[in-house]
């Protein structure tokens, strides 16, 4: 294990049963409380989005926001949020995607997309893929390439990797922490 991964996964703390009987929740609140930790794990993040010759950064809903836009400034790129259905202003692009029980939708402002735009999409877990999964078609959609995806943590029995990589078309993903 690296220092980075040490430094990190000491940060990280284990809630059980939140938010449900049986889940073991992994709190990074500590992570982003530790300026050490924060700073590592963004300049971690910054090196990747310089490595896959990134433009700007995506932020996915919510905790994607607290990681990406630091990676952002960090690396001299800009930030885009991809949001919720309803939270942006404006015209946005839209894409829906299936959840265990029921769909959820996504939208960013294309306008703040190119196609000469390669962009890191950034979020703190990697769980089934579903969120990413949606986030690289709705980057497509808006004319921009995917670069790649870079999370802090990654939850390996959950699969997200197997679904994402047919959809990442050879970008990489990168998680600084399996568990």
């Amino acid at each position: 294990m690296t220092d980075i991964e040490e430094l990190l996964l000491s940060r990280i703390r284990d809630v059980a049963d939140y938010p449900e009987p049986g889940v073991m929740f992994k709190d990074i609140t500590p992570l982003l409380a530790d300026p050490a930790a924060f700073s590592a794990l963004t300049d971690a993040l910054a090196e990747i989005a310089d490595r896959t010759g990134a433009t700007k950064v995506v932020g996915l809903e919510a905790r994607g926001f607290i990681l990406g836009a630091p990676v952002a400034i960090r690396a001299g790129l800009g930030f885009i949020p991809v949001r919720k259905a309803g939270k942006l202003p404006g015209a946005t692009l839209g894409q829906a995607y299936e959840l265990e029980y029921g769909t959820a939708e996504i939208e960013v402002h294309a306008e703040d997309l190119s196609a000469d735009d390669r962009i890191l999409i950034v979020d703190d877990v990697l769980a089934t893929g579903g969120t990413a999964e949606a986030s690289i078609q709705l980057i497509r959609r808006a004319g921009a390439e995917v670069a790649g995806l870079a999370v802090l943590m990654e939850l390996g029995f959950l699969s997200g990797r197997a679904r994402l990589e047919p959809a990442l078309g050879g970008a990489p993903l990168d998680a600084l922490l399996v568990v």
